[in-house]
């Protein structure tokens, strides 16, 4: 919370912050919060790291499934197609009623909706707020799966799901030699963390496949019982890099 000091002061932790509630309680607050955050994922450039998996990817069968919001792997090339986005993206839209009466895409992209919004760094409230571009009168927020969040609009992801779910069925049986690259996943949300292990575990959502789970991460690196689990203590670009520059010896050799 030490970017966020106004909602230290209040004493309120990030899973409480994360909650669709504050877009009806105090909706300044929450786009506070949410604002500040999309501005500052759509002003960061991707780090080297997301380079080095773009490239080994490139002309090789792959998806990327995470939990994510911030968008980051299309911004850094790969296919909007080729991604799963299990917790939604911060960078589209949604009504904040879950009825909403209005016609038209449930999801819309932020494009420029936000481009007209001020957050005040001192108390992480927000003007002007978006309205939903369907009914016009609701708040509009970040089409992202909150904490206890029961309208959330699932569309844009449950197309990404159906994708992701008929590329690892492709792959049952196929005899290919497969690798999942995890990073920075931790155990407070294992949403991530689950999905690596199943598909690596043998008999496993990719049975018929050689499978190795490779799981960075600085502080929950720990994995199940198996050679095909793969530790790597560091934070994702640092052992990005090292793997890369590796490779790239056996290569010259």
């Amino acid at each position: 919370w030490k970017a966020y000091p106004p909602m230290a002061k209040l004493g309120v932790s990030f899973q409480e912050m994360a909650n669709p509630r504050w877009f009806q309680r105090d909706p300044n607050l929450a786009w506070g919060f949410y604002g500040h955050r999309q501005k500052l994922y759509a002003s960061t450039v991707p780090h080297e790291g997301f380079s080095i998996l773009k490239r080994w990817a490139e002309g090789k069968p792959h998806f990327v499934f995470t939990s994510n919001v911030d968008g980051h792997f299309q911004k850094a090339g790969f296919a909007e197609d080729r991604v799963y986005e299990c917790h939604g993206a911060i960078n589209f839209l949604q009504c904040s009623n879950p009825q909403c009466p209005g016609s038209g895409d449930s999801i819309w992209p932020v494009e420029h909706t936000l481009d007209d919004m001020q957050v005040d760094e001192a108390t992480f409230r927000a003007a002007p707020l978006p309205k939903c571009k369907n009914c016009h009168s609701a708040i509009a927020r970040p089409n992202v799966l909150m904490f206890g969040d029961f309208g959330w609009m699932s569309d844009r992801t449950d197309g990404q799901e159906e994708a992701y779910r008929r590329f690892v069925s492709d792959l049952q049986g196929s005899g290919k030699r497969v690798v999942v690259v995890e990073m920075g996943a931790g155990e407070a949300v294992p949403t991530v963390r689950w999905q690596g292990e199943s598909l690596a575990r043998r008999g496993g959502s990719l049975r018929g496949c050689a499978v190795h789970l490779v799981r960075i991460n600085v502080r929950d690196h720990r994995v199940p019982n198996g050679a095909q689990f793969i530790p790597l203590a560091g934070g994702a670009k640092e052992m990005l890099t090292r793997i890369d520059h590796e490779m790239q010896k056996m290569r010259a050799e």
